[in-house]
Order: C-alpha cells, then structure tokens, then sequence
C-alpha cells in the first residue's frame, strides 16, 4: 500500500486541494484509496463530503479519543472510514476536537500509532493520502513516520523557496530518526503561472540546485474555487479541462 503525505508548514500553497485531487485521479485510475484528513480545519474533509462534513461520524476526534481512552469495546479502525460520492474514494474525516486533543497523543507517545494503524489497512486500500496541517505537529510527525512518500507543493513565493531546503531536512532527519522507508518524491509545482517572470526563474532555480521539481506543474484557475464550492473534485467535475488534466498528469509522473 503506498502512503503519501503533503506536507509545508506554510499555509495556503494548496496541501488540502493536491492531496484530495491526486487521490481522486489515482480513484479515476481505479485504485482504491484513503484520505485521511489530519487537519483539525478539515478541509479535505469537507472538499470531499461537502455539508454532510460538518455532521460525519465517526470522526478522527472519536478515533483519537478510543486511543487515549482504553477500551474492550474499541471500534476497529475500518468503522471510522466513509464512502464518499466518487467511486473508489473514501475518507477517514477530520473534526475541530482534535487540536485539543493534540497535547494528551503527544505526552502519551502515541507518535507511532498511525503507522501502526494504517498497517491494518494493508489490505483494504491501495493508497493512502494524507493530508497535514501547516505546522510540523504531532498530526504532522505522525503522518510522516507512517508514510513512505512525502510531496511538498511549491507556490512560486519567494518565502516558499526559502523554507523548501529547511523541509527537505527536516524530512530527512525523520527518516534518520524514525521511518527509513519515507522519500521525499517531488516538489509540487502549485498556481503556476507560465507567462510571468518570477515563477520560471524561481522554478528554474529550484532545478539547478538539483532540487526534484516534478515535470508537470499545476496551473492557477478559478475552477479550483469552484471545485471547492461544489464540494466535487476537478478532476470529475470537469475532466477535460487544462487543470484536471495536470492532476492527471501529476499523478501519472509520481513514483509507483
């Protein structure tokens, strides 16, 4: 089972929006696939099952909670995963409540839990993306340890450029640390806009410096805005357009 997660600790370069396309075009592709929303804001949560977001249970607070709270009677990890409207697409969700309960996983160590949990699914599932908050947190730690890729999308911004090289090594480091098995597999090439100056200079930098772009990068458009509205991903909502055919392409380049 290959498990990825996106991942910067900068806000607003579009994790939740690549996480829940690239898994909807490998679910195009008939694989059968997980998103598991670790972000106490929630929003591929509700990219995936819109209003009904807002009321899904079992959430991950309710799995946090058996964690931390013992029980005979725990409910397996499988009973926490919903169907969503797209066929081979499913969603453990996100709630509010588990930003609170970050600080009792941590003085627990629970930080292995998730791998362990995402190994029961060995079988269930062929991939699994997870989706993390902009902060290198407990969710954050826990996503990476589990995982065996990580993408780190790239907004054309000058601060984005000058933290990539501080991920990468963080990356590293947890792979030293914890998880031999995790890769960084590419820079995600995000709102890129091909006919301005500074994003093909800032691209091209990040090249000569041997950093792996990956070869298909992803396009500024407004159909994001209303994918997100719609609560349906571009890739089905209008899968003849430019965008949907980089998501497409995107993940076609990803490392098998």
């Amino acid at each position: 089972m290959k498990k990825r997660v996106v991942f910067n600790q900068k806000g607003g370069v579009g994790k939740s929006t690549i996480t829940v396309n690239l898994a909807a075009a490998a679910a195009q592709a008939g694989r059968r696939v997980l998103v598991l929303d670790l972000d106490p804001q929630g929003n591929a949560t509700r990219y995936l099952l819109g209003d009904a977001a807002s009321t899904v249970e079992p959430h991950l607070g309710g799995f946090f909670d058996q964690m931390l709270n013992y029980s005979l009677y725990a409910k397996p990890t499988a009973e926490f995963i919903h169907a969503t409207p797209f066929d081979n697409l499913f969603v453990l969700p996100s709630h509010p409540s588990i930003a609170e309960q970050q600080t009792k996983l941590e003085a627990r160590y629970k930080i292995y839990k998730l791998r362990e949990t995402l190994a029961e699914l060995e079988d269930r599932f062929d991939e699994v993306w997870i989706d993390t908050p902009p902060a290198l947190n407990f969710f954050t730690l826990s996503a990476l340890i589990a995982a065996n890729g990580c993408l780190i999308p790239f907004d054309c911004d000058a601060f984005s450029r000058q933290a990539l090289l501080g991920l990468i090594e963080r990356v590293d480091e947890i792979r030293a640390d914890h998880n031999a098995a995790l890769k960084v597999e590419g820079i995600i090439v995000n709102q890129f806009q091909p006919r301005a100056n500074l994003p093909q200079r800032m691209v091209t930098e990040l090249q000569e410096q041997g950093l792996p772009v990956l070869p298909q990068f992803l396009s500024s458009s407004v159909r994001i805005r209303e994918s997100h509205e719609r609560a349906v991903p571009v890739v089905f909502m209008e899968g003849k357009h430019k965008l949907a055919a980089e998501f497409s392409a995107l993940y076609a380049v990803l490392p098998a």
